[in-house]
């Protein structure tokens, strides 16, 4: 499996963030989307996982399948898109479904959330939001990972767990693409770069 892009350009407000952008990025690779703020990067990963249209170029997964590219794909980006008055348990059990299904507890484990299941979400911590964000990464299989500054508001322990996370999501031949700031989740395989892209 290969996610390719061919010339991608993309449009927002009235103006083109990035032009011309192609890039490959294999079963099993991570890349990494480098470049400063308002350079596209979150764009990008919206444009992928089918938010925003691209204004023009071609963006596919080969071999084509029966399913779109976003229908492949885990989004999760700066807002977090949680529901406060439903509990943490009743939030993972909603992605779940939304996504395609699969067991909704057991992905609360790893990011230490199970302990919190009964508890509304507007309680939660900056990071323990971002822990069940991530969840939902585990809570239906898709094999494309789009993650918009993953490591934000996460303490030392949960950047260790998301990076396993990755790690295992790219041994079972999953693809990752990541906008980074700072330090990355490991080596990546491919930088995409969006500095000075339009």
């Amino acid at each position: 499996m290969k996610l390719q892009a061919n010339a991608l350009a993309c449009e927002r407000n009235g103006r083109v963030v990035f032009s011309g952008l192609s890039f490959e990025v294999a079963a099993g690779e991570y890349a990494e989307l480098r470049g400063p703020n308002g350079a596209g990067k979150s764009s990008l990963l919206r444009l992928i996982a089918g938010l925003v249209p691209s204004l023009s170029g071609t963006l596919q997964l080969t071999p084509p399948g029966d399913k779109t590219v976003p229908q492949l794909c885990h989004y999760v980006g700066h807002h977090d898109a949680l529901k406060n008055v439903m509990t943490v348990r009743e939030n993972i059990a909603f992605w779940s479904v939304m996504l395609g299904g699969g067991d909704a507890t057991a992905a609360l484990a790893p990011f230490r959330m199970e302990r919190l299941a009964d508890d509304p979400v507007q309680l939660l911590s900056a990071g323990q939001r971002r822990r069940l964000s991530l969840s939902r990464l585990l809570a239906a299989q898709r094999p494309v990972w789009l993650l918009d500054e993953p490591m934000t508001a996460l303490d030392a322990d949960s950047q260790k767990t998301l990076s396993g996370i990755v790690d295992r999501h790219l041994e079972t031949g999953g693809i990752v693409l990541a906008a980074i700031h700072g330090e990355g989740l490991r080596k990546p395989d491919h930088v995409i770069s969006l500095a000075g892209a339009a």
